[in-house]
């Protein structure tokens, strides 16, 4: 995969535009804890922040699959970096809530989608390389493990940073680190993939309008309230049995696990089709989550996080297998980008509503918030599979000897009728396969 042509020149700014993503929400909370002094209002300004990241991201997506990624990079990580700037000069001068919440929603909403468009390039470099799918797999499997990586390096640097020096310079090196690194990024222009501008009189649709998008974007959705829940949840269990400072630890192992899990899976040559995996790694991150709130130790709940973090990544790799496959070329970035923002909405949803059980019920009440996500988005992985299943190429008729009639398509001796395809043999119709003799007879005439 690393020797694909141009891969080494955008991975590297890639990550040190990606690593400020996991950075914001704690710099937040801690900014606005110092100033303010609050819980809820340190989470409430970095819960706009990820609402507006998770909704606005797809539509910097679509933009960036039309003008190009560079065009859309470059005003992003300014904006960013305007607005990071004012929040931190609101909280700083003590200012309401109510003008955090105004800054805090442009400085998520600007937070540049450089993970969709890694794997926008992957596919487009990968493609016209003529690779094989493993090759892409892997490449998605190594963005994957890198997600994973900065989401747990990335709280840890803005802690490290924010604690050592004061609460403001940890969002300082959150937007110094999207300027450099976005720019850097958007500057390898030679590996960017093709626009796709808008043609007059073409109506072009959301990558949101693919029903298969919708599903594994809800289904991104629950992963997303795992990791939230996972994080003030861990935090709680630790500090409720006297050890803090196990918190990193344990929330480490279940991250650490997800990212083996991730290289592991990058490096099978998979022959079972990717809506069986999704399904397989997606019921095994719903029992592993079953059974978290039952922990009676900090070494049960380590374990446990351990089994949940082995079905994140495979799920999340699988995934966005699969929407490349449900979208067009000129929809696949706002695609990625639909289902990196689902889990920024899921993991500040799951972050809240565990924390107000918590609140409430205690530590163990927090683990509940995983497993209902999770199994929310089983249940409609189960239902709505067909959705998964990539749309078949137009039909054409192919004339080479023989002439197709009305709803006929002959093509290298297959017959359809009544808009079904016939190949190798057999007949699919409506989503089905049967046996195709009876649906050849006539087939001379044809």
């Amino acid at each position: 995969m690393l020797r694909t042509p141009g891969a080494r020149t955008f991975l590297v700014p890639a990550f040190a535009a990606r690593l400020p993503y996991a950075m914001l929400s704690l710099g937040i909370v801690l900014l606005v804890l110092d100033t303010h002094g609050s819980y809820g209002t340190a989470g409430t300004v970095a819960a706009v922040s990820a609402v507006a990241q998770a909704l606005i991201g797809p539509q910097t997506g679509r933009l960036a699959d039309r003008y190009g990624q560079a065009a859309v990079l470059v005003p992003s990580v300014l904006v960013h970096a305007v607005s990071v700037g004012a929040l931190i000069a609101l909280a700083l001068g003590h200012a309401p809530v109510w003008a955090l919440l105004l800054a805090a929603a442009p400085a998520g909403a600007s937070v540049p989608q450089v993970g969709a468009m890694v794997r926008a390039r992957w596919v487009a470099k990968l493609s016209s390389e003529g690779a094989s799918t493993p090759v892409l797999n892997t490449a998605f499997a190594f963005e994957s493990v890198t997600d994973e990586f900065t989401f747990v390096i990335g709280p840890v640097l803005a802690g490290a940073i924010a604690t050592s020096l004061n609460p403001s310079t940890g969002l300082i090196a959150e937007a110094a680190l999207t300027v450099v690194g976005g720019l850097a990024f958007a500057a390898q222009r030679r590996t960017a993939p093709a626009r796709h501008p808008h043609q007059p009189g073409v109506r072009r649709a959301s990558a949101l309008a693919s029903p298969g998008v919708r599903l594994l974007a809800g289904a991104f959705l629950g992963v997303g309230t795992v990791f939230g829940a996972m994080q003030v949840s861990v935090t709680a269990f630790t500090e409720s049995v006297g050890q803090p400072g196990a918190n990193g630890a344990v929330y480490g192992i279940f991250a650490g696990g997800s990212m083996l899990a991730g290289v592991l899976y990058g490096m099978v040559a998979w022959r079972q089709a990717a809506r069986h995996r999704l399904l397989a790694s997606y019921a095994l991150l719903v029992l592993g989550c079953s059974t978290l709130w039952a922990m009676p130790n900090l070494v049960a709940l380590a374990i446990a996080g351990l089994v949940c973090g082995l079905a994140i990544a495979p799920t999340l790799i699988t995934g966005y297998t699969l929407v490349e496959t449900l979208v067009a070329d000129g929809a696949k970035t706002e695609a990625f980008t639909w289902l990196t923002g689902a889990i920024g909405l899921g993991l500040a949803t799951g972050s809240t509503v565990a924390g107000q059980l918590i609140d409430g019920h205690g530590p163990s009440a927090g683990f509940l918030v995983p497993v209902a996500g999770a199994g929310l988005g089983l249940i409609a992985l189960v239902a709505l599979r067909r959705f998964l299943i990539a749309p078949s190429a137009p039909s054409r008729t192919v004339a080479s000897g023989a002439a197709g009639t009305s709803g006929v398509v002959v093509a290298g001796g297959a017959v359809a009728t009544g808009g079904s395809t016939v190949t190798g043999g057999s007949v699919v119709a409506g989503g089905s396969e049967r046996d195709a003799a009876p649906q050849l007879v006539g087939a001379a005439k044809a």
